[in-house]
């Protein structure tokens, strides 16, 4: 990999050993062997005009996509998204997003995220891989189909956030007062500790 740091790492959902990093100023890397080897993957997202540095990252396991899995990219500007053939960027829209990345076009999305907020952090749910958590410095936003509507679930700014294995409605959340939780999907929060 370059020589310059990486802003974000993510699991593949369906394959542990397969790992994606996104490193400033270069691009998005790949490893197939659990980080003992890596392969250039794709460049930066392409957002208003020019390439943005990928601040958070998810793998998410999805029906549609070359294989059915999507990398999803925080970035300062917003969301974006790739399937996993590393094609090319696009927003998240409602749809089969195959049939918009083929045609060239997309619908508009329906209820996105807050435009031009830096996403800080992006997780998928693998127990119920639609839904996608997001933090932003408006609060931490919640989606249930894959990032086409979004609703904000807290105004606290997270810098981190973790999602059970297996209940999609349990999430550990890093903010400027300790570490937070939710047992309901964002709905409800407390304090689990002050760092």
């Amino acid at each position: 990999m370059p020589d310059a740091p990486v802003t974000a790492v993510t699991v593949a959902a369906l394959s542990p050993d397969a790992l994606y990093a996104a490193v400033r100023g270069d691009g998005l890397w790949k490893s197939d062997d659990a980080g003992r080897s890596w392969a250039f993957a794709m460049d930066r997202p392409w957002l208003e005009g020019s390439e943005r540095d990928t601040m958070a990252l998810t793998s998410v396991d999805l029906a549609t996509g070359m294989g059915g899995i999507w990398i999803y990219a925080g970035t300062e500007l917003g969301l974006t998204r790739v399937p996993d053939c590393f094609c090319r960027w696009q927003d998240v829209q409602p749809g089969d997003a195959m049939d918009a990345l083929v045609s060239g076009g997309a619908p508009v999305p329906e209820v996105p995220l807050p435009k031009g907020e830096p996403i800080l952090a992006l997780i998928s749910a693998p127990s119920l891989p639609m839904r996608l958590y997001a933090a932003l410095p408006s609060g931490i936003w919640v989606s249930e189909d894959a990032g086409v509507v979004w609703a904000q679930r807290s105004s606290s700014r997270a810098q981190a956030l973790a999602v059970h294995p297996e209940n999609a409605d349990h999430v550990a959340a890093l903010t400027r007062d300790g570490l937070t939780q939710t047992r309901d999907g964002g709905r409800s929060w407390s304090a689990l500790a002050n760092l």
